[in-house]
């Protein structure tokens, strides 16, 4: 195998062969896609007995699909169902997720995974992170991946207002090269829902070497977590619904204006003149309903 081995993707190759292979190999990976569970776990004689073939046409069979041998095809199919197994088999009525259905669905999601996110926080590390942003000469909001990396933008969105000197990098190159500039002035807010985004947790290291504050808003007990100074636990929990987009991200978001605002509340009246200031700016661009959100 090739030094890409570690990202096959024996599904499409199955799909391929499906549609493109001899007859014996059509044969073969219709079989297989129509029941992983069992090419995964049985023999190579009830393989080939399945469909009638003979054992050394299974063997060819995991050679054209790229792998050494049958026990080579198991491992990667093996991979493949416990990595998105879910999503090859349409196991849920579409019906479900239909007209007012949908909004109620999203909705109580949502509520749920805030009101989860909420009863679980420890107010006295919210504090804490609060007050050591109110201190930091610089914050750099760091996360990598599409919840993580819109958390670390957000939460640079929500601070600068505040007169915080306040950036966000969701590049993991630049991410390693701003945490090599941090120093004890620096605050380091990290976000990942999974705490084992390597650019991420490489940047935690080096920012806290350089004596940079570190927090970690992340998976308890990850990678990410043991790196960081502070940590504040996140726990994903998913309602396994494979057509609705993660509820982690309202809960995730509700921290970051948690965090947003207790940062308000800690620096006081002198914050209210710069969002005076934003305000004044947009109603120049003829935005006037006093009404709407600052700058959302």
């Amino acid at each position: 195998m090739s030094e890409l081995r570690n990202i096959v993707d024996i599904v499409v190759r199955l799909q391929k062969l499906e549609r493109d292979g001899s007859k014996s190999d059509r044969m073969l990976a219709a079989m297989v896609l129509a029941d992983l569970d069992f090419a995964s776990k049985a023999p190579i004689s009830e393989i080939a007995a399945k469909i009638g073939v003979s054992e050394p046409t299974v063997t060819r069979f995991c050679r054209s699909l790229g792998c050494e041998g049958v026990r080579d095809f198991k491992f990667w199919l093996a991979q493949a169902i416990a990595v998105g197994g879910q999503y090859l088999t349409q196991s849920q009525s579409t019906e479900e997720g239909r007209n007012h259905q949908v909004v109620e669905l999203v909705a109580e999601a949502a509520i749920a995974a805030i009101r989860r996110a909420a009863d679980a926080l420890d107010h006295t590390v919210i504090s804490q992170v609060a007050t050591r942003a109110c201190a930091a000469e610089r914050v750099l909001c760091i996360g990598s991946g599409g919840t993580s990396s819109m958390l670390a933008t957000e939460m640079q969105n929500r601070l600068y207002r505040l007169g915080l000197n306040t950036v966000s990098q969701v590049d993991g190159q630049l991410q390693r090269m701003f945490a090599a500039v941090a120093g004890a002035g620096t605050l380091v807010l990290a976000f990942s829902t999974s705490g084992h985004a390597q650019s991420v947790i490489d940047s935690v290291q080096v920012a806290r070497q350089y004596g940079a504050a570190t927090v970690a808003v992340t998976a308890p007990g990850s990678v990410l977590a043991a790196a960081a100074e502070i940590v504040v636990p996140y726990r994903t929990i998913e309602d396994g619904n494979l057509f609705k987009p993660t509820s982690s991200r309202f809960a995730m978001l509700m921290l970051v204006d948690v965090l947003a605002t207790m940062v308000a509340e800690a620096r006081g009246p002198k914050v209210l003149e710069g969002l005076r200031r934003i305000k004044q700016s947009l109603n120049a661009l003829k935005i006037e309903d006093p009404h709407l959100p600052l700058g959302d």
